[in-house]
């Protein structure tokens, strides 16, 4: 699968990412779906995690690793919980509103 002809997904890989870290959507934003996407652009990627995943911040250090690897791009890896959280409600719009799924659980 490659995203706005932009950068290759290993959806297998992908897949199972999700199933390790207990992510059940993954989607991308920001400048990997945009036409200012370059050469040194990282990728934002927007996770769901299962309820209680119980990671630590020494964890979410390894899935951007694990990501960076699959993409081999660095990653910006953020929680939706997160931003639906966010005390920025534009940052958040834009966030949600143009985030483009590529993994879901089954």
């Amino acid at each position: 699968m490659t995203v706005a002809g932009k950068i290759e997904i290993p959806q297998d890989e992908i897949a199972d990412f999700c199933r390790r870290w207990k992510i059940t959507e993954l989607a991308m934003f920001g400048s990997v779906l945009r036409e200012d996407f370059g050469p040194e652009s990282d990728v934002d990627v927007l996770v769901t995690f299962a309820p209680n995943p119980g990671w630590s911040i020494f964890d979410h250090l390894h899935m951007e690793e694990d990501l960076e690897a699959a993409f081999g791009r660095k990653v910006d890896l953020v929680s939706r919980q997160a931003i639906e959280e966010s005390h920025n409600p534009i940052r958040r719009k834009v966030i949600l509103e143009s985030a483009k799924v590529i993994y879901v659980s089954a």
